[in-house]
């Protein structure tokens, strides 16, 4: 029972261990200057010095690598001065397919249920869900998603009647589509951002 106890206690931790750290950073850094473009004017050290004084927030910069997200910088908030990281693979992350979007419509299937949901996934993570708007942004600085899909934000009122909003760009266009909440499928997962 108390080895049990511990054992979760560790798991709940949000904190990364001084080799998973360096090597998370090693692999930010690497992103970072490889692609300037996305964060044209900004400096990999002062991300850094940011970083190292937010264990949670590297914790779930972590978990976005984890599942193949490749995070990277692509903006800075003057007003609060966080820097702003998306999830800036290629195609929509790996670890994060053949999800269906929230834990209501997972609930509603009755048969063939996926193995989880965005939403839950992303909350997990200590992520946000890619709004329209902010996917719209990301395709602005690369093409993504040309071979799969990523679930974004959904607003609640088309949210209400069990739809759910995903965006993919084909033909040089980003494309906004819905379907069915409880849907999923093999080529889509979701892209998150995170604030640190």
């Amino acid at each position: 029972m108390r080895a049990t106890k511990a054992r979760n206690m560790n798991s709940n931790k949000k904190e990364l261990s001084p080799e998973q750290r360096k090597e998370l950073l090693g692999a930010l850094k690497a992103r970072f200057e490889k692609n300037m473009n996305r964060h044209k004017g900004l400096e990999w050290a002062k991300v850094q010095t940011k970083l190292e004084v937010n264990a949670e927030k590297l914790w779930s910069l972590n978990e976005m690598e984890r599942t193949g997200g490749e995070p990277d910088v692509v903006g800075h908030d003057k007003k609060t001065g966080e820097y702003i990281f998306y999830d800036c693979s290629t195609e929509s992350p790996k670890g994060r397919r053949s999800a269906c979007y929230d834990h209501e419509a997972l609930e509603s299937r009755k048969e063939h249920k996926p193995q989880d949901n965005a939403v839950d996934m992303a909350a997990a993570m200590g992520i946000e869900l890619l709004t329209e708007e902010q996917y719209r942004e990301l395709q602005k600085l690369g093409n993504f998603d040309t071979k799969t899909s990523s679930w974004v934000k959904t607003p609640s009122d088309i949210r209400k009647l069990g739809g759910a909003l995903f965006c993919d760009r084909r033909y040089d266009t980003v494309f906004v589509y819905h379907n069915g909440a409880e849907s999923y499928y093999a080529a889509r997962a979701f892209r998150g951002s995170l604030r640190v």
